[in-house]
């Protein structure tokens, strides 16, 4: 079975170093095209908007580099709502058969409180960043969406706004927010999602 290209979009003041752990395991699984970008600046000061532009030159350079119509996605805390952006805003859905995110801050997190940037207030809870995305009434598309979280997530306040509409959504036990990208069960859970036909 043909297997698509991943590509892995980190979190706030993170890069693709973050998501290396979960990148050697796909790999090791036998996922041939994983690849991580970098999203820059990654504090959150050029808001989604801007992010969500080189989520899409990079989906973009990895369809061309694998030569595939159809590229997978995996994102991470801030990332997951870039990658949103790109799917719902910029065409994304054209080009995305699957979207995982982990530990995302979907309907916004009260962390974001603590900067005044246009990342984090496009974060809080409530935003009109937020509300755009999530009253849309068909998101995805044909994109299969799945949301992994974790209930004991203290970045992620509450942390049930990590799950979303029409995806499938999946609790996960996991004591912190930066360890959702390197829990077993939540890597496996990841590679399951993606090789399943």
């Amino acid at each position: 079975m043909k297997q698509h290209p991943v590509l892995l979009v980190h979190g706030i003041d993170d890069n693709q170093q973050r998501l290396k752990r979960l990148r050697h395991f796909l790999i090791k699984k036998g996922l041939p095209f994983v690849f991580g970008m970098d999203i820059l600046p990654p504090d959150a000061s050029i808001g989604f908007e801007v992010m969500a532009e080189q989520v899409k030159t990079a989906a973009e350079d990895l369809a061309a580099t694998a030569n595939s119509h159809k590229i997978d996605i995996v994102a991470y805390s801030m990332g997951t709502l870039a990658v949103r952006y790109f799917l719902q805003r910029l065409g994304g859905k054209k080009w995305v058969r699957r979207f995982i995110s982990i530990a995302g801050p979907h309907h916004g997190t009260y962390m974001a409180y603590l900067r005044q940037n246009r990342g984090c207030r496009q974060m809080r809870p409530g935003s009109s960043f937020l509300n755009d995305l999530n009253l849309e009434p068909l998101p995805w598309g044909q994109v299969e969406v799945f949301s992994f979280w974790s209930p004991l997530d203290l970045m992620i306040i509450p942390p049930g706004t990590s799950r979303l509409a029409g995806a499938i959504n999946r609790l996960f036990w996991v004591p912190a927010h930066p360890l959702t990208v390197s829990d077993p069960h939540i890597m496996k859970a990841v590679w399951q999602a993606l090789v399943n036909p």
